[in-house]
């Protein structure tokens, strides 16, 4: 459990209660916690079709059933400026002031990789799977980096003895290619996006990306089967599940790729971030495709750094299991940062 910066550390006397959600394009959770003497404790939760929708506020009062909470705290996929957000997925604009005016009590929105940073207050270590030890008691910053739908990265500054998150949109930095294949796979993205980032390599989004390069572009043929259930089910899904079951080529290629740019950019995140102290892989996809960054894949292209070799070889590297950290920590910052 990691040190975290609040504004009140101290815990209420009075329970408080937080209706904590994450807000996504595909869905959006939702859950009531209660703040007090002994910390913080979820009460019920709820998942939400996002479109099926017509704003957050709905979901809320849906939710609650007619008793609102004391607070709101909501983490959204994307920036956050003075309390507004435009996602970029849904017709919804998210405006904390103007929700706190009409539903008369204190709303706050945080980015979601923000989010998963402050969620790290309360993460247990049987939530977490070691990739690389790294040095023992390394101290410093620390880096995180969440593909899932999208590519999230976020940090946390260490001040000697707390940690202080922070967001980032580095998931939407250029796409870096090192090989002759990542720039043909560049090429054939500009050509559909004009700015290629590495988001459209290493997120599920980024998955479909790789897998239609190799089909459509390279001419790399797959069973009818698999095409069946990439129309039937999440294509993402399909893909990584059918290469850690050994059952197709391509989406053993796919997901080779996948793990390479994944392990590519997460050391450049460390190198940017000094992040001494650690990287969490977070998001959707880690924890489903463990075994995957359990091979030498992995470490050979995270040590791939250069003259930093010995810098990224001292990083201790985790993935996180519990994919719902960006509710958990909207919670923990409603409770003692608003």
């Amino acid at each position: 459990m990691l040190k975290i910066a609040f504004k009140n550390e101290i815990h209420q006397k009075q329970p408080i209660a937080i209706l904590a959600a994450d807000i996504g394009g595909t869905k959006t959770n939702v859950a009531l916690y209660e703040s007090g003497d002994k910390g913080l404790s979820i009460v019920k939760e709820q998942r939400y079709v996002s479109k099926d929708h017509p704003s957050l506020t709905d979901i809320i009062h849906d939710f609650s059933g007619g008793k609102l909470p004391d607070r709101i705290s909501a983490a959204v996929a994307g920036p956050v400026i003075n309390g507004q957000s435009k996602l970029t997925n849904l017709p919804w604009l998210l405006d904390s002031k103007v929700m706190s005016q009409e539903m008369k009590i204190p709303v706050c929105f945080i980015n979601d990789l923000e989010a998963t940073a402050y969620g790290m207050a309360g993460l247990d270590a049987k939530e977490l799977a070691t990739l690389a030890e790294g040095q023992a008691g390394s101290k410093g910053n620390i880096a995180i980096i969440a593909p899932g739908t999208g590519l999230g990265e976020a940090g946390l500054f260490w001040d000697g003895q707390r940690y202080h998150p922070f967001a980032t949109e580095g998931g939407h930095s250029d796409f870096g290619p090192r090989m002759p294949i990542d720039i043909e796979i560049f090429h054939y993205l500009q050509q559909q996006y004009g700015h290629v980032s590495w988001e459209r390599v290493v997120s599920g989004m980024g998955i479909k990306n790789i897998f239609h390069f190799l089909t459509d572009h390279r001419k790399e043929q797959i069973p009818e089967w698999l095409s069946q259930r990439m129309q039937d089910e999440d294509p993402a899904a399909v893909i990584s599940q059918a290469a850690l079951h050994h059952e197709d080529l391509v989406c053993a290629q796919t997901m080779e790729l996948f793990v390479r740019y994944l392990a590519t950019e997460a050391s450049s995140l460390v190198l940017k971030l000094m992040a001494t102290g650690g990287l969490y892989l977070a998001g959707g996809i880690p924890p489903k495709i463990l075994p995957l960054l359990q091979g030498d894949s992995w470490t050979r292209h995270f040590d791939n750094n250069g003259r930093m070799h010995d810098l990224s070889d001292r990083i201790p590297v985790h993935v996180v299991l519990n994919d719902k950290m960006a509710l958990q920590g909207a919670a923990y910052y409603g409770a003692y940062n608003m």
